[in-house]
Formats: structure tokens, sequence, C-alpha cells
């Protein structure tokens, strides 16, 4: 049943961007862009809600819903997205993109959330998409 309540909702925001709002076409280069993927990872809010509320945020406020996977530069991506961000007692900074992602890196967002919650969402993921090779595209759906 998720998976139909996913493409329905895919099919209905690209019906939309080829057919337009007001008769004009909204569908462009940039939103080509980001519905190109080669999975989709439904991240569980249930079970990592500090990070799914950051994601969701995050998504919402224009950085990328699509993960593009590169482990070999994440470790400058995670220096990049932190720096100037102070550690926090009781916290970790949960970055998106994740710095696993060619697009994460300056200009991440970067939120404070507890480390349970943060540590496994990360795990989580890690293990989803632990077969997966570097430069795949990895449409991220908070659920």
């Amino acid at each position: 049943m998720k998976r139909l309540k996913g493409f329905i909702t895919s099919f209905l925001v690209v019906a939309t961007l080829f057919t337009g709002f007001g008769g004009q076409s909204a569908f462009t280069t940039e939103t080509a862009t980001a519905f190109s993927y080669d999975e989709v990872l439904y991240f569980p809010t249930d079970r990592y809600p500090e990070t799914a509320d950051h994601v969701s945020d995050a998504i919402a406020a224009g950085h990328s819903s699509v993960c593009t996977i590169d482990r070999d530069g994440a470790d400058q991506r995670r220096e990049e997205s932190l720096e100037g961000i102070p550690t926090k007692p009781g916290y970790d900074r949960d970055e998106w993109p994740m710095a696993m992602c060619e697009e994460g890196g300056a200009g991440a967002s970067v939120r404070y959330v507890t480390p349970s919650d943060n540590r496994g969402a990360g795990a989580w993921v890690g293990n989803q998409v632990e077969d997966y090779p570097d430069g795949t595209r990895v449409l991220f759906i908070v659920e």
C-alpha cells in the first residue's frame, strides 16, 4: 500500500508539472533533474521523528530530495557543512543533504537533534543503501 501511495503521489506531481498551473507549463530542466533518480527510499518518520522533520523542512526550503551517493567525498563535505556550527552538549548536528551525498557539503541544512534519533537514522539509511554503488541517485520520501 505504501508503494502504491508513493507511486500515486509521484504520478500526480509529475502530471502537474507537465500540465502546468493555469495553462502554463511548470516543467523545467531543473525539475526534470529533481525527478531523475535510480532508487526510492521511504524514510520512516515514526522511527526517527527529529531527523524526519529536519529532512522534510530542508527539502521544503529547497535542498535536494535526491542523494547521489559519493562515499569517498563524505569527510570533506561533512567538514564543509559543519564549519562554523558549534557542537552542543546532548545533541548531534544532523546534516541534509547528508555528507555521503554529492549534494551535501557547504550550504547544507544543519539541525541539532538527539543522538539516538540522529544515529539511529544514519544507521538505518546506511543499511538501506549499503549495496548501492557510488553514483546511485536515491530519492528520499519522508513518510
